[in-house]
């Protein structure tokens, strides 16, 4: 980055492209000492390594949720000026490459696919066979989740262009990415909803990241869902925002409109975590929505039947792909998402959700819409960022 702003001082005046601005020193008597100066590039405060990295408007970027973030959301952000992720859901290869396709068609901005890597019951979510699919596609960005992808993976993705970016929650996983060979980090703090194994807020996270990831683009996860919460993430270090919940409830997304509907209604303590979800994949923890189901069973999860026997709906696989929707039908605790495809009560179902997003959503907006507000809205505030200073980790709890 090449310029600096002290988060106290009101904004600099202009100067050269390139110049760098003195760090202000704190007074010898003052009460606490500040943190590291903020980096922004002069001229535009959304201009960050991220905007630099991947040559887009908006350091925003579509978090990959699987069965929800398809072709339509991921156009929608990267058109918008954002990068749009999308979530690599447990579908074969074949299925990913006709995803890549639509997604080619659409837009010929910067995109990315979000891969799980673990192994469930039916096998690897990961395999060889979906990273050579993103190697023939070229794809700009693939981001890898939970656990760490095989290090020639990323050597391979690296040598034909593509960004490599994974998702920690501490800064001991995040060391172990690095090893790896990197060009990007995302820090998720324990507000993010989905599948979440961090203890640690996201903005602490995020300053704690910063110091280690270098001068890596840094993403910030977790609570993030208006301009306030993206300039407070940006203010306090990050290089872009990593955004979920709030596109959950955005047009293009491919979820249920019930699901869509609860992310409005619901508030800060409106989520929990929990094991609950899961014969197809056990014992993960996530962030969601505390529906009928959550609060019947929040922290008994041991007690669950490990053979679910009852059936709470039934939904469709692969939609959108030729000779695609299969036909599925959901256990109980099911960990699938429900999408417009899916029939039953929504009370018994896996609804991931950041409840500290959810004290921020009103409406269901199109992507394009929400990307560009919320980025505008952060663009002013970072302008004059006086009431960004304060430690605001909101909903810590949610």
């Amino acid at each position: 980055m090449n310029g600096t702003n002290d988060r106290r001082s009101p904004p600099p005046g202009p100067r050269a492209e390139g110049e760098l601005e003195d760090e202000v020193s704190a007074p010898e008597d003052a009460a606490e000492p500040r943190r590291p100066p903020i980096h922004v590039l002069e001229g535009n405060t959304l201009r960050t390594r991220l905007t630099r990295s991947l040559g887009v408007h908006y350091p925003f970027v579509s978090a990959g949720m699987a069965f929800v973030a398809l072709p339509p959301l991921v156009i929608a952000v990267s058109e918008a000026g954002g990068v749009g992720m999308l979530g690599a859901a447990p579908e074969p290869a074949s299925a990913l490459r006709a995803r890549l396709r639509d997604i080619q068609a659409g837009t010929r901005r910067p995109y990315g696919v979000d891969f799980i890597i673990d192994r469930a019951r039916q096998g690897d979510l990961t395999t060889r066979e979906h990273v050579d699919a993103c190697l023939e596609a070229r794809v700009p960005v693939v981001a890898f989740h939970w656990n760490l992808p095989p290090s020639d993976w990323v050597r391979d993705l690296r040598a034909v262009g593509t960004k490599v970016w994974v998702q920690v929650g501490s800064v001991e996983a995040a060391r172990a990415a690095l090893a790896l060979g990197l060009d990007g980090v995302i820090a998720q703090g324990r507000q993010a909803g989905g599948h979440n194994r961090g203890t640690t807020p996201t903005l602490k996270l995020v300053r704690e990241l910063r110091g280690v990831v270098g001068e890596l683009p840094l993403l910030a996860a977790g609570g993030i869902a208006d301009g306030l919460s993206a300039a407070r993430a940006l203010f306090h270090g990050a290089d872009g925002v990593w955004v979920g919940t709030r596109m959950v409830a955005s047009v293009e997304a491919y979820a249920h409109p019930g699901y869509k509907q609860k992310l409005v209604e619901g508030d800060t303590r409106d989520s929990d975590f929990t094991t609950l979800f899961g014969p197809e994949w056990p014992d993960q923890r996530q962030r969601v929505l505390r529906n009928r189901v959550v609060r019947e069973w929040v922290g008994r999860e041991d007690r669950v039947p490990g053979t679910p026997l009852d059936t709470i709906g039934t939904t469709r696989l692969l939609p959108g792909v030729p000779d695609g929707d299969v036909p599925y039908t959901l256990p109980r605790f099911s960990a699938f998402v429900p999408t417009p495809d899916t029939t039953g009560d929504l009370e018994e179902m896996n609804l991931p959700a950041s409840g500290a997003s959810m004290a921020r959503i009103e409406s269901i907006l199109p992507a394009g819409q929400l990307v560009v507000e919320m980025m505008e809205g952060a663009h002013r505030l970072l302008a004059n960022p006086y009431e960004l200073e304060a430690d605001a980790d909101d909903g810590e709890r949610g």
